[in-house]
């Protein structure tokens, strides 16, 4: 008696540590087998939810990769060749900021039978959809359309987000309309479907300001199990310091992670990625050669702005990636020693949040690697000649 145990029946169990088997490039459709098209294995420990980027060509899926997550100058895009194959990027900067990002060539044919989608949307947490709005977007709204009703079957838990991209050369008037007339056509595509009940969320962005950033704040809030948990920690932080509004940012990526209840304004927003910037880049100037992996943002790092209309701005370390950005009035940054101490005890209270998702992980990784070790054991005395 013979039994076979494949590894990706194994890991088909594992949907939420988002386990996938490699693809051959046999076909020629572009799809390497390892490198750009390699998946998250979940015994590697560590659960790593996908983000998924597709559009027709040119519609900027490529840049906004590069602009968000490599620091590239918005003009320097204009250089970037078309995607010809699957790529995938490891964004891994903090406990809490923990992905892969998937960037899917618009020509390729996903739907394609020997293309295994259910094993890509399977594991996948956010699918954004990118329509370049300066374009006729008759045939993306029926690719949006398609790619959401076959995900939507494969796996209901997905969040469809759909970028409305390149506005920075609309009007405001224009941009209105155009996310208004978007939206209709593809909810109304569901509903002549039956599918009303998904639901997909709009964003109007562009690489040339912060939209883009604030949007994949976002999306990346959206695959945080612990979002409401730093939520009320910011609320309570704020509610005792006499602060008026808080985030909590990954420095590298400026993307906030959480911030509190209150409204976010767009303005706010901005200041607080032009703050990084700044420290970043004086932290560059005169931080000690040897910092620690080459980052001049420490333990210590610390900056404080006062604003001409009497607000200040107030940024602590949190940990190696995490940064504290909050606004406050000049009079409550008097008692800048009980914000201090409120901080410290925000930051410990991040830091058990921060083990309760490592050990988390290490219990997933731990049970994983029983369970292969026990098949395999099982295996090995089913396809013995004695057995």
């Amino acid at each position: 008696m013979s039994v076979t145990t494949d590894r990706a029946s194994v890991l088909r169990e594992e949907e939420a540590d988002g386990a996938l088997g490699n693809y051959d490039d046999d076909d020629g459709d572009g799809v390497e087998a390892d490198g750009e098209m390699g998946f998250t294995d979940s015994l590697s420990g560590e659960v790593k939810p996908r983000i998924l980027l597709m559009g027709l060509r040119r519609s900027g899926k490529s840049s906004i990769q590069k602009v968000v997550f490599h620091k590239m100058s918005p003009n320097e895009t204009l250089f970037l060749e078309s995607t010809n194959k699957i790529c995938r990027e490891e964004v891994s900067s903090s406990s809490f900021v923990s992905f892969q990002i998937w960037d899917f060539p618009g020509q390729i044919d996903f739907f394609d039978p020997t293309f295994d989608y259910e094993m890509i949307f399977r594991g996948t947490g956010a699918l954004i959809f990118v329509i370049d709005s300066q374009d006729d977007y008759v045939e993306a709204l029926s690719r949006l359309h398609l790619t959401v009703t076959r995900a939507y079957k494969v796996n209901p838990h997905i969040n469809f987000e759909v970028f409305i991209h390149k506005v920075d050369g609309l009007s405001d008037d224009h941009k209105i309309e155009k996310q208004r007339d978007i939206h209709k056509r593809a909810n109304d595509d569901l509903t002549d479907a039956g599918l009303e009940h998904i639901h997909l969320s709009f964003y109007l962005t562009s690489i040339y300001d912060h939209s883009i950033f604030e949007a994949f704040s976002k999306v990346v809030q959206k695959l945080i199990p612990q979002l409401p948990t730093l939520e009320n920690l910011l609320n309570i932080f704020i509610s005792n310091s006499g602060i008026e509004k808080a985030f909590l940012f990954d420095v590298v990526s400026k993307i906030y992670i959480a911030t509190d209840s209150s409204p976010v304004d767009v303005q706010t927003y901005e200041l607080c990625c032009d703050m990084i910037d700044v420290v970043i880049d004086i932290s560059c100037i005169y931080s000690l050669a040897d910092s620690e992996a080459g980052l001049p943002y420490d333990k210590e790092s610390m900056a404080i702005i006062h604003l001409n209309n009497t607000t200040v701005m107030y940024l602590k370390e949190v940990t190696k990636f995490l940064a504290m950005v909050c606004f406050l009035r000049r009079e409550s940054f008097e008692r800048k020693g009980l914000i201090d101490y409120n901080f410290h005890c925000l930051k410990k209270a991040i830091q058990e949040v921060f083990d309760v998702r490592v050990k988390v992980q290490q219990n997933r990784k731990l049970l994983s690697q029983r369970r292969w070790s026990s098949l395999t054991k099982t295996n090995a005395v089913l396809s013995s000649p004695h057995s």
